[in-house]
């Protein structure tokens, strides 16, 4: 979930969930890769987002609605 956009605000949207992909090298550098507003995925500061356990039930919801 988007917590803030700072010097984003064009490719996030606050409280949107937003698929992520695991990245250990970002991970290890305080970086995230999130598909953003493009379609893309972009690296963006961790510390924009917040990463979320969602129930499987919810899970498979955001899956067929995309």
């Amino acid at each position: 979930m988007c917590l803030r956009n700072g010097g984003f605000a064009a490719s996030l949207e606050v409280r949107k969930l937003y698929p992520f992909i695991r990245d250990p090298d970002a991970e290890a550098n305080n970086l995230i890769r999130v598909v953003d507003e493009s379609g893309e995925d972009y690296l963006y500061p961790a510390r924009l987002f917040r990463k979320l356990a969602l129930p499987s039930d919810i899970q498979r919801a955001l899956r067929m609605a995309s």
